[in-house]
């Protein structure tokens, strides 16, 4: 009982951060410019908002705090993503459910009267999650095939060499991939960067007719962080907001899976996945 008190505290006070942070206008108006366009340096958005980067670098230290945005380094450029996963909650918890079909037509219906057109650009999603672990365990776990097909539902194969093939094969025995790629660069213990696919379902006797899409990027950073290892995956060139979506919901309930799974030694009772 004292354990689950222990866990219900902690939830609402990652609310009351959540809360806290979306009050002030200036903060809201920001995490509109990162939807608008992610991954933007702290000079981009304190000249959007004609602030100085002090006062935007306070404001965005509070929208961290809460996990509404994550920030990752390109060499000596820091970049600011968009995290929705708090967001996706409180529409879960305080409005799907109450006025799901209707809110969903009204929103519909707004976005094609404002002419927004979220195809333009292809969409990033950048998580992060802390593992008490070693970047060294971290990095197996992420490569080696029994431990993916134990908290990931599939085996992760390859020689994970850059250039290599690597494929998620399910793990009922069929010897299907359900996602293929190429390994872009491994640096064991600190990097992986590989291509996000389909398998090819056409023969080459029979191409396609339609165009060549480019496949997505996901790129795993493991970074030490005092004891413990902070992992940040950033998936990049998604087709489209619904691509966006579904990934925004799977990654952390595989990063949850592979959290628990190195801390505790087993895998959640239920795969997050399957959770309504």
């Amino acid at each position: 009982m004292q354990v689950l008190t222990c866990i219900m505290a902690g939830v609402a006070e990652d609310a009351d951060r959540v809360f806290k942070a979306l009050a002030d206008a200036t903060r809201r108006t920001m995490l509109d410019r990162l939807h608008e366009r992610n991954g933007q340096t702290l000079g981009e958005l304190s000249d959007q908002l004609g602030m100085a980067r002090q006062s935007a670098t306070q404001h965005l230290g509070v929208l961290e705090s809460a996990n509404l945005i994550t920030t990752v380094w390109r060499g000596r450029t820091k970049l600011h993503y968009l995290n929705p996963v708090p967001i996706h909650d409180i529409r879960q918890r305080w409005i799907a459910k109450f006025e799901r079909r209707r809110l969903s037509a009204l929103s519909a219906i707004k976005q094609r009267a404002e002419g927004h057109d979220m195809t333009s650009t292809k969409p990033t999603f950048v998580y992060v999650t802390y593992i008490e672990s070693t970047p060294e365990k971290v990095w197996h776990a992420l490569t080696d095939a029994d431990l993916t097909a134990a908290y990931w539902g599939h085996s992760n194969i390859s020689d994970w060499q850059s250039g290599s093939r690597w494929e998620h094969v399910r793990t009922d025995g069929s010897g299907v991939a359900d996602v293929v790629g190429t390994v872009i660069e491994a640096v064991p213990g600190k990097r992986l960067v590989l291509t996000f696919d389909a398998p090819a379902t056409v023969s080459a006797e029979q191409p396609s007719a339609g165009p060549a899409i480019d496949p997505s990027v996901v790129t795993f950073e493991i970074t030490p962080h005092h004891e413990i290892v902070r992992l940040t995956v950033t998936h990049e060139k998604l087709a489209d907001q619904d691509a966006y979506g579904a990934v925004s919901l799977g990654w952390p309930a595989v990063c949850a899976n592979l959290k628990s799974l190195l801390e505790t030694g087993h895998t959640l009772p239920q795969p997050p996945w399957e959770m309504s």
